[in-house]
């Protein structure tokens, strides 16, 4: 019995003293390391006996160490420069053979987060490792292993291609959200459109099954949006409504980079943006450093009421010597953006801008000039350093969009001419530019040929070949276009003389011939583009009627308000016209509570327009939650447009609608503007006042700028009794008009008691409608012109419209051929 207790406790102790051999000391102390120079006292006191992990562990957690403090308080730099990471680096760079994958991976994304330089010999053998090993990665590890790629700018490499084949062909396996948005932005540059249309898809699947306060999910999905240049609506709203939940968790640097994903898709959510105004309210007296200071002023500024931004104003004042380059670029472009007058700031900053004016890249110093500019800063030192900065620039580069931006902006700076450098380099580039940058040009010779004395006594100057070079190469780029795509990317900010003088006419031929190429995906674009250059197209407006009505469940609802515009604004019905707009109705409003307010309400002004009333939008408008909830949003910083939309709207539902029973609450908000306005007539509509007096037997006989009730003003009023003989006005006249042509209005003149009418006599509207009424190709009339035309006749008038091409018309070429034109209007056209 002793033998056998005895051999017992001589096995346990081999055991015992086997483990303890056996356990990783290194690993060991390692793991009990707090901070980075315990990590280095571990390696420095184990070199011999470093192994590939122990390296890998130590080089995760200097990162993680590291990761774990505010920005300000990290010390990248002082671990990278310490004698021990070297050695690990050497280390590292002996035994990647011996890593297994994830630990090659972990140890390039450790080291890049160090900030180890791209060209570094480590950086450069672990990418190369990686790359051998690629095909038998876990999806884990290609996910990260895509993020470093991109950390070193490669998104456009062999490699980043391999990477993406691979997804493409495994997307099914991936199940996890936090594994596919890294590597849906890593390879975004790189994949088809079958491709994007399938990550939107799998994106979709998986934000619904992953835990939604990740918010870092749903954020790369947007920004994967803004990266393939693809609005995916539904995906978005999913994305917002995740991100809305999260709110009172975020802080300043997460709002920031949010709110700078949808400002460069240009998605505003009053929700969000209402959430989001609340939590940067909370998080001001928190962020007084200037890195965090700086996303706070550039996320709370544009969207605070006017004693917040005044606090603002006076921090950033406080901060100002503190700010670093970017910082104080980004807080400039923030004043600008709130169109800031505080004097005191500007200058400050215009200073600190001058200070660290050398370490800016021309792009940043386009953006100086233009927000110093804006801000009307009176600081001509920086002025004169900014313009000697562009020129230098300008004559370095040979990127078009560079060249443009550069050139357009000196083109603002006072000089009577250009330089010679300027006008070479934007000869060499013209040739390669897009239609964008091609009508920049065309502004910009513009603005030299009104400051250049010299133009006058030289026609054949080197502005009219400028002007040729320019004509010449943006109809061959029109002509080569063979995707209507392409077209409306490049089109739809385009504007100015130059353009519709020159192109608008041309870029609506070539989207003619594209017209097949008209889908569900892009009859939006097309209807946005058609009502902002007003151009009347029978052929385009039918495709988008028919493509509307065949796909209008491929179509997110809030696009209807697009499609439908050109329509309203136009004055146009489509072949199945009623088909169109009820479809377009009845798919949009079971979202009517999903839509903005000011969206919503701009889109009851267009059906309003269309003469169409919809009772549910009606209702839903101009209930009282709704009516609370725009006032909240456009306190929220939008402008005064939606308020006028609004009383317009208001103004069509009482006269058209008044089964409605919508109460007209404009009253006062209309009395403002008149009294704010300062309105005019023109000569043509004096020249007609004059003679309808004539015309008429009387000035007394006809009112002009007449204010209607709810508001219109009726160009020129008068009255005829039964047998059509001029009826002269007792009451005084209720408009002044001044020598300049300003009107002024009486007080109380709307609220006037009308002239009674005698028995069987007419009120007559004559309404002089200039070329702002009608579409710019055509003498169609648009919408806004019919409507009144359309409430003046509900409110009891017979309206009489002069076209301006008419009264200015050849035939109209004496004051007699004028008179009788009016005759015959007033006298031939009235029943």
């Amino acid at each position: 019995m002793f033998r056998l207790r005895s051999f017992q406790a001589c096995c346990s102790r081999r055991l015992f003293h086997s483990g303890a051999v056996s356990r990783d000391q290194v690993l060991d102390q390692l793991q009990t390391c707090s901070a980075e120079d315990q990590v280095f006292d571990v390696v420095g006191r184990n070199k011999a006996k470093l192994s590939a992990s122990h390296v890998s562990y130590a080089i995760g957690q200097l990162w993680k160490f590291q990761r774990e403090r505010p920005h300000m308080l990290r010390t990248i730099e002082q671990v990278r420069n310490h004698p021990q990471f070297l050695t690990l680096q050497v280390l590292a760079e002996n035994k990647i053979s011996l890593m297994d994958d994830a630990s090659v991976v972990d140890m390039l994304y450790g080291v890049l987060r160090l900030q180890v330089e791209h060209h570094d010999s480590l950086v450069q053998q672990l990418v190369t490792e990686a790359w051998n090993r690629l095909e038998r990665f876990q999806m884990a590890t290609l996910s990260k292993f895509a993020v470093c790629l991109s950390d070193q700018f490669l998104q456009h490499s062999p490699l980043m291609g391999q990477i993406t084949q691979i997804v493409s062909q495994r997307l099914d396996s991936i199940q996890d959200a936090r594994l596919l948005t890294p590597l849906m932005n890593s390879m975004f540059a790189l994949v088809s459109p079958q491709l994007r249309d399938a990550l939107f898809k799998k994106a979709d699947f998986l934000l619904d099954k992953t835990n939604p306060l990740h918010f870092n999910n749903p954020r790369r999905v947007v920004q994967f949006i803004r990266n393939v240049k693809q609005i995916h609506r539904p995906l978005l709203e999913k994305c917002n409504q995740l991100l809305l939940q999260n709110v009172p968790r975020m802080d300043v640097e997460h709002i920031s980079i949010i709110l700078g994903l949808y400002h460069s898709i240009q998605y505003n959510n009053c929700d969000f943006r209402l959430a989001v105004r609340q939590r940067l309210m909370e998080l001001v007296d928190t962020s007084t450093d200037p890195a965090t200071f700086t996303k706070l002023f550039a996320s709370l500024g544009p969207i605070a009421g006017q004693g917040v931004r005044e606090g603002l104003e006076s921090t950033a004042l406080l901060l100002a010597d503190e700010l670093n380059p970017h910082q104080a670029l980004g807080v400039v472009e923030t004043m600008e953006e709130m169109q800031c007058r505080n004097l005191q700031l500007i200058n400050k900053m215009a200073a600190v801008l001058l200070k660290n004016l050398e370490t800016y890249r021309a792009v940043e110093i386009t953006r100086i000039t233009q927000y110093l500019i804006l801000l009307h800063c009176q600081n001509p030192e920086i002025f004169s350093r900014l313009k000697a900065k562009l020129l230098h620039y300008l004559q370095g580069s040979v990127y078009p969009y560079e060249v443009t931006m550069l050139t357009r902006v000196l083109s603002v700076l006072p000089s009577p001419r250009p330089d010679e450098a300027v006008l070479s380099r934007v000869n060499a580039v013209i040739p390669q530019c897009n239609l964008n940058d091609l009508n920049t040009y065309a502004m910009v010779v513009a603005k030299w040929i009104r400051n250049d004395p010299s133009y006058r006594h030289n026609t054949s100057s080197k502005y009219v070949r400028l002007l040729q070079t320019l004509n010449r190469c943006s109809r061959e780029r029109l002509h080569s276009f063979e995707s209507l795509d392409v077209v409306l990317e490049e089109v739809k900010c385009l504007s100015g003389e130059w353009f519709d003088e020159m192109l608008l006419e041309e870029t609506m031929v070539t989207m003619q011939k594209l017209i097949d190429q008209i889908s569900w995906t892009n009859v939006h674009e097309l209807g946005v583009y058609l009502t902002r250059t007003n151009y009347f197209c029978a052929a385009l407006m039918d495709r988008i009627a028919s493509v509307t009505i065949e796909n209008i469940d491929k179509i997110h609802y809030s696009a209807t308000y697009s499609i439908m515009l050109p329509f309203a604004v136009l004055n146009y019905d489509p072949p199945k016209a009623e088909e169109f707009l009820d479809v377009c109705i009845r798919h949009f409003t079971p979202y009517i509570s999903s839509f903005d307010p000011h969206l919503l309400v701009l889109l009851a002004y267009a059906l309003a327009l269309a003469d169409y009333f919809p009772e549910e939008v009606v209702r839903e408008i101009f209930s009282v939650d709704f009516l609370a909830k725009l006032d909240a949003q456009l306190e929220n910083g939008l402008n005064m447009r939606i308020r006028l939309r609004l009383m317009e709207l208001n103004r069509a539902v009482c006269l058209e609608c008044p089964e409605f029973q919508v109460p007209w609450f404009h009253e006062r908000y209309c009395k403002q503007l008149q009294k704010r306005a300062n309105s005019s007539i023109s000569p043509a509509q004096q020249q007609i006042h004059k003679m309808l007096g004539d015309v008429l037997g009387g000035m007394n006989c006809a009112k002009v700028g007449v204010l209607t009730p709810y508001f219109y003003t009726v160009d020129f009023e008068l009255v005829l009794d039964r047998h059509l003989h001029p009826v002269p006005y007792s009451e005084p006249i209720q408009l002044q008009i001044s020598e300049n042509g300003n009107v002024h209005w009486q007080s109380g003149s709307a609220d006037r008691e009308r002239m009674e009418l005698p028995p069987g006599a007419r009120r007559i509207a004559l309404e002089f409608l200039d070329s702002k009424s009608f579409c710019k190709n055509s003498w169609h009339v648009k919408g806004e012109a019919m409507m009144k035309k359309r409430h003046l006749e509900i409110l009891g008038y017979h309206v009489l419209q002069i076209p301006h091409f008419e009264w200015n018309s050849m035939e109209l070429s004496s004051e007699d051929a004028w008179k009788e034109y009016l005759r015959k209007k007033i006298f031939s056209e009235v029943p």
